[in-house]
């Protein structure tokens, strides 16, 4: 009992002593140097360690500290950091009294930042970081396309892709945005199945967007994600923002006009809150035949205890949108034929008149609302949660021609455009009818004979009370009848749900633990719809080898519009061309350690990943037999993957910082044509893991007049899977050699990615602010590879010689070693300025000049050495202008009137934006800015104007 007692009273005076040794207090208020107000949440931390609070509602704080003297390091999310000494006073309290904090025009602002979501610090995460605010985005973005904000930052090109609303592309240090990770509020995005990101699926984004920050290289994301170029990490508004709200509308080239409003009714006493958003655009496009249509909305839903412990967030947000696209690309002599000689930047060949009005075979329609809940709790002084649960609910697809064409033509050739270069349409729905277009030839041996032919008359095959049939069909050259077109919608939809959780510990005052799960299950549903039957009275289906191999006819159609209901169900309507689903399930976990002490900060990352994948084909089987009914569905193919990652950042001074990071990333391969082969449910033989390693080091330098950053950096990336297809002979059926297509699957492609980048921002004198950025590159593949030819209709291997085993197999060999990597400039500089003329009325301008500009690498190209496929496009530069005036209002000037007049492309300078194929030139070449006249190209946008007014309240 006696050692009971004096244990007891040891563990009293460790607690007595403890305490005495903590009660010196740090006291203070944190003010809003702009408002003037108190600024809740704001972050206390005694310099070089982790002992640290926030700020209550009021913006007072009390911080314990163990020493009688030393420095806090006040910060707030859009405000510049503010170091204050402290020493207590004789009841061992240190007031502090009011610290003022001004906002800092080069950070995030006005967001809240929930804990799933990984943003890097200024000075202290050691990654290449550039951030945009909202405010810029507001001011600067007018009708651009979302992703074209970023075109100022180090190393990222963005364009508009076809031109169509929401078909832009994005690519950061070379690597495309399939390969970028993109992640809302720390919720990854990027497809599963492919990786892609679509924007127009996010239209509404930019208009909820707190603040956007692009991490170029492996990133400070803990979970595994495609982050082999960068990281895009996209910080919403939340409910729990201050109270007020807008009103704006804008207009610009192409009939262009939106309109906007939200409120958010900022924290209430009782601790909830709310936000909505309603937005609407429409417009003609830029480019000719590229109408759309969008809503967008967003709601907000909050609630933060009192001792503000717990915090949860709600959100429902999305966009439905509809519009017409530019996908075909076309020679630069066929756009110069159809357009008088000019380089027309409007012309679309996929658009044209039918029935008198505009029509276009390639549309898009989408609505992918994501539901969210965000959840953080502080358990105690030590440990935090941080978790998001979200749904995501895709409906939509695109459209396109369906059928084998009249006669055999494509429907990117020359035959079924006009002498404008447009669809002929009307012609295309004459001939479905039957009737005859005289120079739409029969094609036998590839001449024409005879003349006009037109469609051919068919019976129903499953209903033979229905006879006479016009009708389109993928087979016009062994069937009596003749293809045709019409228009079909490939139905791209899918449900997806996951979490992410972290636990985070502040273990003492220098060390941090962060671990967590990362859980995702989709969903896609992939299948064709008739849209349109162009004139005919239905589509012959022959590839349904579940219909008892009978072929049918299908003549019901649905219009291709996005619907409200984000939950519609579509999967029961009647289908042709393909039918298959996408199953991905993904678990994974991480966990990161951070030491922060004094100038040094230091992190180590890990993460693994599991996905299984399942492809389920209705098409493509025969279920009624034992072998189909086992086939159409696979196993579920499980592969792991995972990346770990380190980092250290240094402030010498506080001037000069350096930092250097390293990862390495074993990644699964894309679902499609990497795990399946060739849209069936076969299992690459050759399945292996991609794997990347990333380099980087940097410097930092931030001062009163200047901030900037100079980063270098290498990326490996080894073991990519591409396709290659070509003619290739084969034996048939009967035993006899036929001409078949075939496809060959090449794994190992390697490619190195190294580079240097530089941004500043300068402010020589008052009112004037000078920004600029510089990217270098050298962008390359690795090394040749060689795969296997297979048969594309019965996936078997194909041989040397037809049907003979002992001749080894046929392969295919890319000659890529040395060749560049095409997509974006590999050299990219930028030079902006912006001056305050009066008191709310700005001018700004930028200069932006791109070379070193490969084409998209053409496989077929690259089949001989010293043909690697890769052609240099011509270097361009673009001019941007902008003015803005900002006009306060009210009698404490807490509204605001802005008006905002953007001009993109100043001089209207005709550029390629991207190029399908890589002809290159020789000296009896007919040529335009040094490139072959022959190569397909896209045009990027030319002169664009918009005007914008919008009303803070």
């Amino acid at each position: 009992m006696k050692n009971l007692k004096n244990w007891m009273l040891f563990f009293v005076m460790v607690i007595t002593s403890t305490s005495a040794f903590s009660q010196n207090k740090v006291t203070g208020t944190v003010i809003d140097g702009e408002l003037n107000m108190s600024l809740p949440g704001a972050t206390v931390l005694v310099k070089g360690t982790q002992n640290g609070v926030s700020t209550d509602a009021n913006g007072v704080f009390t911080l314990d500290v163990n020493n009688d003297k030393g420095e806090v390091v006040l910060s707030f999310i859009g405000y510049q950091s503010k170091t204050v000494a402290f020493k207590v006073d004789a009841n061992k309290v240190a007031n502090l009294g009011n610290i003022v904090l001004n906002p800092d025009e080069n950070m995030l602002e006005d967001i809240v930042i929930m804990g799933v979501a990984d943003v890097a610090k200024d000075r202290k995460t050691p990654v290449a970081v550039s951030t945009i605010k909202a405010a810029e985005i507001q001011e600067k973005l007018g009708s651009q396309e979302f992703p074209e904000i970023l075109n100022t930052t180090p190393s990222v090109y963005a364009s508009k892709g076809g031109g169509g609303y929401g078909d832009s592309n994005i690519n950061i240090r070379g690597f495309d945005q399939r390969n970028v990770a993109v992640l809302i509020n720390g919720m990854p995005v990027n497809d599963m199945e492919g990786g892609a990101v679509y924007w127009s699926n996010w239209a509404g984004l930019s208009d909820v967007t707190s603040a956007m920050q692009v991490q170029r290289g492996l990133g400070s994301s803990k979970i595994a994600i495609s982050s082999v170029g960068g990281t895009i990490n996209v910080l919403t508004r939340t409910s729990d923002a201050r109270e007020g709200g807008s009103i704006s509308a804008g207009v610009g080239t192409g009939d262009y006009f939106k309109g906007l409003a939200s409120y958010n009714t900022g924290v209430l006493e009782n601790g909830l809150s709310a936000s909505i958003l309603l937005g609407y655009t429409r417009g003609s496009g830029y480019v000719e035949g590229t109408g759309f249509e969008g809503y967008n909305y967003y709601l907000g839903l909050g609630y933060k205890s009192k001792d503000s412990r717990h915090n949860v967030q709600f959100t429902f947000t999305g966009a439905k949108q509809d519009h017409d696209q530019r996908s075909t690309s076309v020679s630069i002599e066929n756009i110069q034929k159809w357009n008088n000689g000019k380089m027309n930047k409007r012309f679309n060949p996929d658009t044209g008149f039918y029935n008198g009005e505009r029509f276009n075979f390639k549309s898009n329609y989408y609505n992918k609302p994501v539901m969210s809940i965000n959840y953080d709790f502080n358990i105690n002084e030590t440990w935090t949660l941080g978790a998001v649960f979200y749904g995501s609910w895709g409906r939509g697809g695109g459209t396109g021609t369906i059928g084998g064409g009249p006669n055999g033509y494509r429907d990117f050739g020359t035959e079924v455009r006009d002498a404008n270069g447009h669809m002929r349409f009307d012609d295309i729905a004459a001939w479905n009818r039957g009737e005859i277009v005289e120079d739409w030839k029969e094609i036998k041996d590839k001449q024409p004979v005879g003349p006009g032919t037109s469609n051919s008359l068919m019976d129903d095959p499953n209903n033979p009370g229905q006879q006479g049939y016009y009708i389109t069909d993928f087979d016009n050259k062994t069937k009596a009848y003749r293809g045709g077109w019409a228009r079909r919608s490939s139905i791209n939809s899918h449900d997806w749900y996951g979490t992410v959780i972290n636990m985070n510990a502040k273990v003492n005052e220098n060390w941090t633990v962060d671990f967590g799960l990362d859980g995702r299950i989709y969903k896609g549903y992939h299948y064709q719809l008739l849209d349109n039957l162009m004139g005919a009275d239905g589509f012959y289906v022959a590839k349904n080898k579940n219909n008892n191999n009978q072929h049918y006819v299908v003549n019901q159609v649905y219009d291709a519009k996005a619907s409200l209901n984000p939950w519609v169900n579509w999967n029961n309507r009647e289908k042709v061309g393909y039918h298959n689903d996408g199953n991905v399930k993904w678990l994974g976990g991480f966990g990161q350690v951070e030491y922060s002490k004094d100038d040094l900060s230091v992190f180590v990352q890990g993460a693994i990943s599991n996905q299984w994948m399942q492809r389920v084909d209705y098409f493509n089987y025969d279920r009624s037999t034992a072998e189909g009914a086992k086939d159409y569905k696979t196993d579920w193919e499980s592969i792991l993957g995972g990346s770990i990652k380190g980092g250290a950042n240094y402030n010498i001074d506080e001037n000069h910082n350096v930092f250097v990071n390293s990862g390495y990333f074993s990644r699964q391969p894309f679902m499609n044509n990497g795990v399946y082969l060739n849209n069936t449910n076969t299992l690459n033989p050759d399945l292996t893991n991609e794997k990347i390693f990333g380099l980087e080091a940097g410097y930092g330098y931030r001062s009163h007049k200047l901030r900037a950053n100079l980063n270098l950096y290498r990326t490996s990336w080894k073991d990519r899977v591409t396709r290659a297809t070509g003619k290739v002979q084969d034996k048939g059926v009967d035993g006899s050699i036929v001409t078949a297509n075939g496809y060959a699957t090449l794994v190992g492609v390697e490619q190195i990615h190294t580079g240097m980048e530089m941004d500043f921002i300068y402010y020589p004198v008052d009112r004037l602010t000078i920004t600029g950025s510089f990217s270098w590159g050298d962008w390359h593949y690795g090394s040749n590879v060689t795969g296997t030819y297979y048969n594309e209709e019965t996936n078997q291997p194909i041989y040397n010689e037809p049907g003979q085993p002992e001749s080894g197999f046929k392969t295919h060999t890319l000659y890529i070693d040395g060749a560049k990597v095409g997509g974006a400039p590999q050299l990219i500089a930028n030079l902006g300025a912006g001056y305050e003329i009066a008191k709310g009325l700005k001018i700004d301008a930028n200069y932006r000049y791109n070379d070193n500009f490969y084409g998209t690498l053409v496989v077929t190209d690259a089949k001989e050495e010293g043909k690697n496929g890769s052609m240099k496009l011509p270097a361009f530069n673009l001019f941007d202008a902008g003015l803005s005036y900002r006009m306060e209002l009210g009698k404490e000037k807490q509204n605001a009137l802005t008006m905002r007049f953007n001009v993109n492309n100043v001089f209207d300078t005709t550029y390629i934006s991207s190029a399908r194929t890589n002809i290159e030139a020789t000296p009896t070449s007919t040529t335009w800015k040094g490139v072959d006249v022959r190569n397909e190209v896209m045009l990027g946008a030319g002169r664009t104007w918009n005007f914008t007014m919008r009303f803070n309240f």
